[in-house]
């Protein structure tokens, strides 16, 4: 990262980001406990330096792959929020026509190709469509992001394993904040951890604080440059920590009150905005940020709930007629 006026630009430009990915989900937040959205919200507050960091590094064209914990990285990425703000109302001007809901958004336009409710379940999705963009003589690459509940699961060591095999151009990214859903992640996981892993598969990690977004963006910026150059799959470890309970029905009463005020104290956007003013930006151009962030939301929750509703007609459309299927075979 370069001085000056560039590194402050840049540091705005995280910042601007991560106001947009709370504003949003506070947003929605306030629109599930009013009843205007159904089903919970697994919300990433406190993890937005993660996915802002690692995303301004890529270009349009290249692709991600999301969690059930996606919001942060659909908006990093550059996805439409009106498009996402209706998929949660599940309005007919959805990304996904308002049947996937909050943990399914996908938006192809910006290479968004979806979050998944199945843990770990991007991770080989990112490893075919890197091996996709490597058939078509492509330089864009794919960024996984995925949480530290899926380094458990089988995917995980399959897709580490095929892309290093294979020198894919996959940048995957663990947003280790400790705990999959109510359990603590050392109580289930054997060994030094996720580093030590996808090392002994042939994949160099870098761990990095995952609250520090100039941090995270340093980081990612040199893998992502790796990566590009043809030095095959990076993992980028970000530690973090969710703020918020797994679900926005989880008042997260199981965690010690002592353990989240720590946490507040170290949230990512309450670090970047100090160290914004340290490097001399008016609060009054930060507060400009934040409220046009909350301005953009807030009109995006008023027009998500006076969109229309899907037409039922469309109800079976992209779903798949298994029998169909087996008497044209």
């Amino acid at each position: 990262m370069t001085g000056g006026g560039d590194n402050r630009a840049r540091l705005l430009a995280l910042y601007g980001t991560m106001c947009r990915i709370r504003a949003f989900e506070e947003t929605a937040l306030a629109a599930h406990k009013a009843g205007e959205i159904p089903g919970p919200l697994h919300v990433s507050i406190g993890q937005e330096a993660v996915a802002a960091g690692t995303c301004l590094n890529l270009r349009r064209d290249d692709r991600i792959t999301s969690n059930h914990r996606g919001h942060g990285h659909a908006i990093a990425k550059g996805a439409g929020i009106q498009g996402m703000m209706e998929e949660l109302f599940g309005r007919a001007g959805g990304h996904c026509r308002g049947k996937g809901g909050s943990m399914h958004i996908a938006d192809f336009s910006v290479g968004m190709l979806g979050a998944n409710g199945v843990v770990a379940g991007g991770i080989p999705i990112a490893v075919g469509a890197a091996q996709g963009l490597r058939l078509l003589g492509s330089d864009a690459i794919v960024a996984c992001f995925f949480g530290d509940g899926a380094i458990n699961r089988g995917p995980f060591l399959e897709g580490l394993n095929w892309a290093a095999l294979y020198t894919l151009p996959v940048l995957f990214v663990c947003e280790d904040n400790g705990v999959a859903a109510f359990t603590r992640a050392e109580s289930v996981t054997a060994g030094p951890g996720i580093a030590a892993r996808a090392e002994a598969l042939g994949v160099p990690a870098t761990s990095v604080d995952g609250n520090d977004a100039a941090a995270v963006d340093q980081a990612a910026a040199r893998l992502v440059a790796e990566i590009r150059g043809g030095a095959g799959p990076r993992l980028l470890h970000a530690r973090t920590y969710r703020l918020m309970g797994h679900t926005s029905t989880d008042p997260a009463a199981w965690r010690d009150a002592a353990e989240v005020a720590a946490a507040h104290e170290e949230e990512p956007l309450a670090r970047l905005r100090a160290r914004l003013l340290e490097e001399g930006v008016p609060d009054k151009a930060l507060g400009a940020l934040e409220g046009d962030a909350q301005a953009e939301m807030q009109e995006a929750r008023a027009r998500a709930l006076a969109a229309p509703w899907p037409d039922p007609a469309i109800a079976w459309d992209d779903v798949q007629d298994a029998g169909a299927v087996t008497e044209t075979a």
